[in-house]
């Protein structure tokens, strides 16, 4: 399992992230996306400890709590969907029927 931490500071750290979670158990990975083009935190974090017992007691004892100036929103993670085809928009996808793209005379 993984924990979702959102409404993070972009000045956010991985380890400043790990020391408020080791208060709970042990923090086997931090990951904190990064903006592809400012380089810096998208805001949000995703967590793992070692067992389910201290994601669980992380989650209740600081969802919503104040941390660096901002509520933390923690929950659950769910999981990453398949970037596959997608049902939105792209060629063929115009709901008449048959395939888009081409030149019509």
């Amino acid at each position: 399992m993984s924990i979702y931490v959102g409404n993070l500071p972009y000045s956010v750290t991985e380890e400043s992230l790990s020391s408020i979670f080791t208060e709970f158990g042990t923090v086997k990975r931090v990951q904190t996306p990064l903006d592809r083009e400012t380089g810096r935190s998208r805001g949000f974090a995703f967590v793992e400890m070692s067992t389910d017992a201290e994601e669980e007691a992380a989650i209740e004892a600081l969802d919503g709590a104040e941390w660096m100036g901002r509520d933390l929103k923690v929950n659950k993670a769910k999981p990453r969907e398949e970037r596959g085809s997608s049902s939105r928009g792209g060629w063929g996808n115009n709901n008449r029927g048959g395939g888009g793209g081409g030149r019509r005379y």
